[in-house]
């Protein structure tokens, strides 16, 4: 038993031992972690600084070791410290010793660490200025130009007189790159020290005379920090810069481009003056001076050749992948080129609207301000403006600014459509500022105010109350034109109020029901005591008006409002603003009487109901033409700092000699030298064209040898044509020294020779004005006059230059008659050559208005009313019914010497094309001569489709021909304008089409009528009362006076007293319906339901006043 006892205790004490080893052992370890958390914790609170030492102390170790890895990999580290924003300073010393190093790749690591610090180290930086000297001298000019970067950019302003030393070297190193760094020098010398401009500026005018674009816009921006007024430094330079501008990069175009502009405006004088034609050779009047017959008239604008050179050699950079530099050539262009030049720049500019958000904003702010002065440019490209789902809310704002500009009577139909849309955007501010263009619209555009204005009050129904708010402020706008005729709109605008929150809506019906309260006389004093009871939870413009109208119902009622007033005007003197208390104050000495009130009180009605001004509302880019495009200032809309205005044009041209240079003389000598040295390689290659080419200089002038002989194979040929007669002297030898850059030149100068001689030559073969073939190289650019001349034969792009040579011979005297009997055939739209800027989206929108549009049901929740009908098909063209026929005078005999022309509409479907009008010309000559070759010259505007008679060989005296001819009007009433012809004159005419005319009959059931009047409701229905001779018209009557008015088909009527007519636009297709329903006594109802707002406004007039004779 005892020995099992000491068993079981030797063996607990074995237990309890080992139990007391392990606790000790986990109390040690335990012990151990808690120590390397404290001391962690108290590494933590100085960690960062002593890191930051630790880290110092290593780089500075790495970069005094001899190895050049370590040494690199340092300066590595500490650039990336400072690009993390990181202090470094307490390096510099370290980092200077390495500044003698021979490894480029730390030098330049070294030089951009000294250029951050210098200026706070400015002792230590001292230390280095030898070494940069001595690295000015070393043969690499990647050493060179980064020692004077480094040296001006240490702004210390002891060592000026090193950094000018160190720039005036530079700019004679051998070197471009060197150069160029040194022309960036020159800024930075300046900045830190204006004193040194004078030397400076000798440093400029050296550099300007440098030929190497790797110079040219680094030394063109130092000119414009330093010297921006001294234009004189330009004059030797500026055609050397025109011909380098191509060759340049990116970041010196756009400094040169806007360098240039303001030098032209200094240097040139203005090619917009009214009635000028661009000419750019004065040869017209140097064969006109000959004539005794003609007048002497007044001499055409003659475009100086340097002005020319400019505006040729930016044209191509509108194809550069850089949107600034696009940019800078549209500035150049709207503020430089004549008008007729300017739309170049359109496709361009729509073409850059692909890029980013930023690049979009600064390009539609100046398409903006463009569009203000010259719709014309930018409505064929309206569809580029529509705003898309993804588009930011500025972007948004800026493409409807556009749109509201671009509006007028022939697209406004298709704009109001797309702002239906707009309307319902889930982004609030962007449908306010759609309801803000739809007012603009309403009061730029007189004949769809009506429409605009019901379309708006439909929105006071709306849901959303941001969209019923705008809806107010426009309506109250709009009402101000014509208060006497919307009574209803303002009571129903007062039975809204209450549920109208937004301040400024509720002060806009309250100053309505204050200015028109003679109107509403029952309803004005109820919204005033209404008013009364929450005038001090009001916002401040609400109490202002509120205060406004009870002066204003005092003096029209006071015995309903006179203790309300009182009431208000106690309220309005206790009030937080002081500007409520000081109005109140006023209007209570203004309206009620008493000893102090004197004689003001008389005068009461007279201030608070004087008549009031509609108001304008304009466009917020209105003023922003005065900046120059492009820059900053006009993108703010104020004046930054360095902005530099453009001036005026000068009344006269300063001496354009200032601009020759004296070198340029053994330039012309070794030209020709070149060239004879390429004809003698190839004699028998040009041994056909040696005489062609001599005819060809001899009936081509030239000015100061600009003209080109090498011009494209189609300018010459149509030169040939057109003017071969007159070619047998032989010009200098500047036509053949004229280089590939002059190409273009010639071909302008060439083209515009023959508009000149098309007088003298008694022919003439109009063709587009703004074709962009030249872009290719291929026939005349664009030019002054708006229009050129060329044969079929030199549009085509697809002759070989063997074809015209061997054909040149042969077929000269056959192309001159084949010229004069297929007039029509030249005046055929040529076909469109495939350019850069030729892309589908870029496609010119239509004139017309679509011929299907997208139902939309909701008529009375927005603006539905603008939505279209599809036409359905029981719709078809119906017969002409009969009309009087009106004539119309073209031209009288006396303008058109002996040649008198009238015209009528005959209401027949024109044969040519289904769009087109139909118009009968009948021309008589009442001359005692024959007149011969009559025919149609140029039209305008330049997009105008015409189908031309065929040309009148000879018209006998006291004889008359009636001809046919289609012009597509684009439903619109704008005037045709173009030139007839005859062999010896042109006249200007033009033919104004009657807005009924512009319809074609369509016959109908009277179910189908009243199906597709139901869907024209809303902003596409007008509607007046006529008042009618007799109080029963027959149908016969009616129908008669109807058809003289528009050319539209009688819809058959189960009712004996209501009469329906229904008609399509000729070019769109839209559908025209007219009712016409009698009313009391004599008076009818006249309805027109139509898509084309303006049309139905001008037809609802025609018709109001021809109805009233039955």
């Amino acid at each position: 038993m005892d020995a099992r006892l000491s068993y079981l205790r030797s063996e607990a004490a074995g237990a309890v031992k080992t139990a007391l080893v392990s606790a000790e052992n986990l109390q040690l370890s335990l012990a151990a972690g808690l120590r390397q958390e404290e001391q962690a914790l108290t590494n933590s609170k100085s960690g960062p600084e002593e890191a930051h030492r630790a880290r110092n102390q290593d780089l500075k170790e790495m970069l005094e070791s001899n190895k050049e890895s370590l040494k690199l990999e340092a300066m590595k580290r500490i650039v990336g410290l400072i690009a993390m924003g990181k202090n470094s300073s307490e390096l510099f010393p370290a980092v200077v010793k390495n500044v003698a190093s021979k490894n480029i790749e730390l030098k330049k690591l070294v030089y951009v660490y000294l250029v951050r610090y210098a200026e706070e180290q400015q002792d230590l930086a001292l230390l280095s200025i030898s070494t940069f000297q001595r690295a000015l001298k070393d043969p690499n000019q990647l050493i060179r130009a980064s020692a004077l970067r480094v040296l001006s950019s240490i702004r210390v302003p002891i060592i000026v007189p090193i950094m000018m030393l160190a720039i005036k070297e530079a700019s004679a190193d051998l070197s471009p790159y060197v150069r160029k760094t040194a022309a960036h020098a020159i800024q930075k010398l300046y900045s830190l020290d204006p004193d040194q401009k004078e030397q400076l500026i000798e440093v400029i005018e050296k550099l300007l005379k440098d030929k190497s674009t790797l110079v040219a816009g680094s030394v063109v921006m130092a000119f414009e920090e330093v010297c921006p007024d001294r234009i004189d430094l330009i004059h030797k330079n500026y055609r050397k810069l025109c011909n380098l501008l191509m060759d340049v990069e990116e970041w010196g175009q756009v400094v040169i481009l806007s360098m240039l502009t303001r030098y032209a405006r200094t240097q040139f004088i203005s090619p917009w003056k009214e009635g000028a034609a661009v000419d750019e050779n004065d040869d017209k009047t140097f064969y006109e001076s000959d004539s005794e017959d003609k007048k002497e008239e007044t001499k055409a604008y003659i475009m100086d050749p340097d002005h020319r050179l400019l505006l040729r050699n930016t044209k191509p950079l509108l194809q550069s992948r850089n949107t600034a530099v696009v940019m800078a050539v549209a500035q150049l262009y709207w503020h430089l080129a004549p008008k007729t030049e300017v739309s170049i720049v359109t496709k361009s500019l729509v073409r850059l609207l692909r890029n980013q958000r930023e690049v979009q904003y600064v390009v539609l702010q100046n398409i903006a301000t463009m569009s203000i002065q010259r719709k014309g440019m930018f409505e064929p490209y309206m569809k580029s403006f529509y705003v898309r789902s993804t588009d930011a809310t500025h972007i948004k704002t800026l493409k409807l600014e556009i749109l509201t500009n671009l509006a007028n009577e022939a697209n406004i139909s298709t704009i109001l459509r797309e702002f239906q849309t707009y309307v319902k955007s889930q982004d609030k501010s962007f449908a306010a500022a759609t309801i803000q263009a739809i007012g603009c619209c309403a009061t730029n555009i007189a004949e769809v105010t009506d429409t605009c204005l019901s379309g708006l009050v439909l929105l006071l129904s709306n849901r959303d109350e941001t969209v019923v708010a705008e809806s107010v402020v426009v309506i109250k706008k709009l009402l101000q034109t014509q208060p006497t005729q919307h009574g209803d709109i303002i009571k129903l605008m007062a039975k809204l109020f209450d549920n109208i929150t937004v301040p400024m809506a509720r002060a806009s019906i309250l100053w309505l029901m204050g200015e028109y309260c003679e109107r509403v006389p029952k309803i004005a004093p109820d919204v005033l005591r209404k008013m009364a009871k929450t005038f001090t939870a009001e916002e401040d413009i609400v109490k202002l008006q509120t205060v406004n109208l009870a002066a204003k119902l005092y003096l029209t009622n006071s015995k309903q409002t006179k203790l309300l007033t009182q009431y208000i005007l106690n309220l309005g003197k206790y009030d937080q603003n002081y500007d409520i208390r000081d109005r109140t104050r006023f209007i209570r000495q203004l309206i009620v009487p008493g000893e102090r009130s004197g004689t003001l009180n008389k005068y009461a009605r007279r201030i608070l109901l004087a008549p009031k001004p509609a108001p304008v509302l304009e466009s917020t880019f209105k003023d922003r033409d005065r900046f120059q495009l492009g820059s900053l200032s006009h993108s703010l809309n104020t004046k930054a700092t360095g902005y530099q205005e453009l001036c005026d044009w000068p009344a006269v041209a300063p001496d354009p000699s200032v601009r020759n240079v004296e070198v340029v003389e053994p330039v012309k000598e070794w030209v020709p030298l070149v060239g004879k040295t390429k004809k003698a390689k190839s004699d028998k290659f040009y041994s056909d064209d040696e005489d062609e080419e001599d005819k060809k200089e001899g009936s081509s002038g030239s000015s100061e040898g600009s003209s080109s002989s090498s011009s494209s194979e189609s300018g010459s040929e149509s030169e040939e044509e057109e003017s071969g007669e007159a070619s047998e002297e032989t010009s200098t030898d500047s036509g053949k020294s004229s280089s590939g850059s002059d190409q273009s030149s010639s071909e302008s100068e060439s083209e515009q020779k023959n508009k000149n001689k098309k007088a003298q030559r008694k022919k003439t073969s109009p063709a587009a004005a703004d074709s962009d073939s030249d872009e290719n190289g291929n026939n005349g650019t664009v030019g002054g006059g708006g229009g050129s001349s060329s044969s079929p034969e030199s549009s085509s792009g697809s002759e070989t230059d063997s074809e015209e040579d061997s054909s040149d011979s042969d077929a000269a005297p056959k192309k001159k008659n084949k010229n004069v009997k297929s007039t029509p055939k030249v005046q055929a739209r040529p076909q469109k050559e495939v350019s850069l800027l030729d892309l589908d989206d870029f496609s010119p929108a239509p004139a017309s208005a679509p011929k299907s549009s997208v139902i939309s049901r909701s008529l009375l929740s927005d603006l539905e009313g603008l939505s279209l009908a599809n036409v359905s098909s029981g719709v078809q063209v119906a017969a002409p019914a009969f009309g009087p026929v009106k004539t119309h005078e073209l031209l009288h005999h006396m303008t058109g010497k002996g040649l008198s022309a009238k015209y009528h509409f005959p209401r027949q479907p024109c044969l040519y094309q289904p769009s087109m009008v139909a118009v009968q010309v009948t021309l008589t000559n009442s001359s005692d001569h024959s007149l011969e070759q009559i025919h149609i010259g140029e039209r305008s505007p330049a997009g105008l489709d015409i189908h031309c008679f065929n040309t009148v060989e000879r018209l006998e005296p006291e004889a008359s021909v009636t001809v046919s001819m289609g012009i597509d009007f684009s439903d619109s009433t704008q005037a045709a304008n173009f030139q007839l012809c005859t062999k010896e004159d042109q006249f200007g005419v033009s033919i104004q089409p009657a807005v009924g005319e512009l319809l074609m009959p369509s016959t109908m059931t009277e179910q189908d009528f009243c199906q597709e009047q139901g869907k024209l409701l809303g902003m596409n229905e007008t509607s007046a009362t006529v008042a009618m001779a007799t109080a029963d018209p027959s149908r016969q009557a009616v129908s008669k006076q109807v058809l003289s008015v528009a050319n539209v088909g009688v819809v058959s009527s189960s009712q004996n007293n209501v009469h329906r007519f229904a008609g399509r636009t000729v070019s769109s297709g839209a559908l025209v319906l007219v009712t016409l329903q009698p009313g009391e006594a004599s008076a009818a109802t006249l309805t027109l339901n139509t898509e084309k707002s303006v049309m139905a406004s001008m037809l609802l007039r025609d018709l109001k006043q021809a109805l009233g004779q039955v």
